[in-house]
């Protein structure tokens, strides 16, 4: 079968049209193979990396987010492991969070302003697939709207966030070890748990007024959740926590 073999490709986004003091960053592809047209389509892609950032010139000394949106210094991604192992950059974990740097002036629903929920300084954790990257005075930074921030982090441990608007904080129950007739489950295998116990939940929803809106939840509460929602994330202690919306939570279990 005929593929096209791609392999340390670097792609230049130098000669497209940009905005005065924005400019794109490159784009590198790396290893990436392909099947020939009516194949089976997509074969693999290794080590595709994709720098999307808008790069702010150095002539620029500030950057103020406007509306509910707020500029966030991302995280340094881990290049270890716990063990000291280095990791290569293909396998190094997306950061999910960062420290808010700049905040806008809030928004009007109905006839109310809304502040900004969060101040600067704060250390908080935003959704995956979220907000605008930028390369500004040379880190990373990313431009965020408010709802797209799932909590602020009192503590470096998970388990003490303070989740924002509709998100509810739960500690995962652990999957089953075994099946019912006793076989031992792989990690594999393991059935993704969807139970969980609330551990914290934030002041509610914007009602149509701009008034907050009450999560029908209370902490310590077992509850049922829809299976792929929300983010994932990983304790101190080694426990499994998820954050999501109030609204994909769908029942409590007593």
């Amino acid at each position: 079968m005929a593929t096209v073999q791609l392999t340390a490709l670097s792609i230049s986004a130098r000669n497209l049209p940009a905005f005065e003091g924005l400019r794109p960053a490159a784009v590198r592809v790396s290893s990436v193979a392909l099947s020939r047209p009516g194949g089976l389509g997509l074969r693999c892609f290794h080590g595709l990396v994709v720098n999307a950032a808008t790069t702010v010139a150095p002539k620029f000394a500030t950057l103020k987010p406007l509306g509910d949106r707020v500029l966030v210094k991302i995280k340094t991604s881990e290049d270890k492991t716990v063990g000291g192992i280095l990791l290569p950059a293909s396998a190094q974990t997306k950061p999910q969070g960062g420290e808010v740097v700049a905040v806008g002036d809030g928004k009007t629903i109905g006839k109310n302003k809304v502040n900004v929920n969060v101040k600067t300084g704060a250390q908080i954790v935003y959704s995956k697939y979220a907000g605008t990257e930028v390369e500004f005075n040379g880190s990373s930074h990313i431009i965020l709207k408010e709802d797209d921030i799932v909590g602020i982090l009192e503590t470096d441990d998970v388990k003490d966030m303070k989740p924002l608007n509709d998100r509810v904080l739960i500690k995962v129950v652990e999957a089953e070890e075994k099946t019912a007739g006793g076989l031992l489950l792989t990690e594999a295998s393991k059935e993704k748990p969807s139970i969980g116990t609330v551990v914290a939940f934030g002041p509610g929803p914007l009602d149509e007024e701009g008034n907050r809106s009450p999560l029908p939840i209370s902490a310590g509460s077992t509850v049922l959740y829809s299976k792929y929602a929300g983010n994932d994330f990983k304790g101190a202690d080694g426990s499994d926590y998820i954050v999501l919306r109030a609204s994909d939570v769908m029942a409590v279990l007593s």
